[in-house]
């Protein structure tokens, strides 16, 4: 049976870490189709619209997450509460950080926002991952079990044993390797002065500590004194990234375009979830502008090939309380957002007493996101007023509803419109809207 560690086979130079050795079982996941597919995906979508540096792939930070993973469960192992870790436990969790990105659509995660059919990327991972060709190696070369890895990628409908879920809180979680990673990244590939955190510091404060919040004792991954300042610039370096670099709102346009684009290829069966599994950026703009596509399809996705981005012709935020929260419930109603839009541009057709495509104008409601600090702190000797292991919410002073609260503020749901109707939107956006509340939302 293999150790954690393989002997190294090559070694590739990163833009973060400068080098990231690779073992042969590494290599030859690296090397199947599904993985190669990421390195045609990138990484933040039409960001690369705005900050044309920000073309990096999924496959970048695939690598890159294993890279932190490797070191995180080097050091958990060298402590006293990690010391439980096999090998073969070491093996699945790296083995996992490098695919929990296998199963990505193309451009970033807009489609995911359509609902079913579409399912989560992370539940398409586990099936490629317990398919022939990877679970083959992870088998052989590996020597893991592929359901165990795949169950700690995507745990939907799994039980997972105790061990593998603190070693999923390594991959997925408030402090995880892939924010570790993807943040900086981003950053980087931005040239924005957003994103910074202390990776090296943070994993050499992590700690593996037994608490008994909620009943029964359990393991879970904490850190030590250390950890607590960076892990707050973790929170506030996401806030600012999703504030600059995420939201921004060129890139939200764009999404929302590839978004309708993709539901009108799916509400009239010119296209299928399945088929969206296997595609990449360039792929999936090749089938959407097929001639048997719809021609909202075709439309949008010309436009996007071609730069014709929609504007912005509203924003609306959180202090609209009324209309915000009407039109933010669209977001878990994407048939009903559909139908909002289709009644707003034969509106604004009929304002203007002209034809209007149905796709001109779009509404675009990024996710809300979920702020989660419940990490541990663990003290070797606690200030007076402090305990040996507390929430790290109880050190700072900071509560989830505080970070939700600035989210709240700064997330902008806009109506976008094609660019000869933007102004007309603008200037009269109550009058096409708002007869619209009583009906579709």
């Amino acid at each position: 049976m293999p150790g954690t560690r393989f002997p190294v086979a090559t070694t590739i130079r990163d833009a973060l870490y400068d080098r990231i050795p690779l073992s042969e079982p590494e290599l030859a996941l690296v090397s199947t189709q599904a993985f190669l597919r990421l390195d045609r995906i990138q990484q933040l979508g039409f960001v690369s619209r705005v900050w044309p540096g920000a073309k990096h792939a999924r496959y970048d930070h695939s690598l890159g997450v294993l890279h932190l993973t490797r070191l995180a469960i080097s050091h958990l192992r060298a402590t006293a509460g990690g010391s439980w870790i096999t090998d073969e436990d070491a093996r699945v969790v790296t083995s996992a950080a490098l695919l929990h990105d296998i199963g990505h659509y193309p451009f970033s995660h807009a489609i995911e926002e359509l609902g079913s059919p579409i399912v989560p990327h992370e539940t398409v991972g586990a099936r490629i991952i317990e398919g022939p060709q990877v679970a083959l190696i992870l088998r052989d070369a590996w020597g893991v079990d592929p359901a165990r890895v795949a169950a700690v990628v995507d745990p939907r409908g799994r039980d997972l044993p105790p061990a593998d879920r603190v070693l999923r809180g390594i991959l997925s979680g408030p402090l995880d390797m892939d924010k570790l990673d993807y943040l900086p990244r981003d950053a980087r590939a931005c040239n924005v002065p957003y994103g910074g955190v202390d990776s090296a510091r943070l994993i050499d404060a992590l700690r593996i500590v037994e608490t008994a919040a909620g009943g029964a004792p359990e393991r879970r991954v904490a850190i030590g004194a250390k950890g607590v300042s960076p892990l707050h610039s973790l929170i506030n370096a996401r806030q600012e990234m999703f504030d600059n670099v995420y939201w921004h709102h060129t890139n939200r346009a764009c999404m929302a375009m590839l978004l309708r684009a993709v539901q009108d290829a799916l509400a009239q069966g010119a296209l299928s979830a399945e088929e969206l599994t296997g595609l990449d950026d360039a792929s999936l703009l090749a089938v959407l502008a097929d001639s048997g596509m719809p021609p909202s399809t075709r439309r949008l996705t010309a436009a996007l090939r071609e730069r014709r981005i929609h504007k912005r012709g509203v924003e609306i935020s959180a202090r609209a309380a009324e209309l915000y929260g009407r039109l933010g419930n669209l977001f878990f109603d994407p048939a009903a957002r559909r139908e909002a839009e289709l009644r707003l541009a034969a509106a604004l057709a009929a304002d203007l007493g002209t034809a209007v495509e149905p796709e001109a104008v779009l509404i675009d409601i990024p996710k809300p996101e979920k702020w989660r600090t419940d990490v541990w702190v663990a003290f070797d000797a606690p200030p007076v007023g402090f305990t040996d292991l507390m929430a790290w919410r109880e050190v700072v002073g900071l509560t989830d509803d505080d970070f939700k609260r600035y989210e709240e503020h700064r997330r902008l749901i806009r109506i976008v419109a094609a660019a000869p109707y933007r102004d007309h939107l603008a200037r009269n956006w109550e009058r096409l809207l708002l007869p619209l509340l009583g009906g579709v939302f």
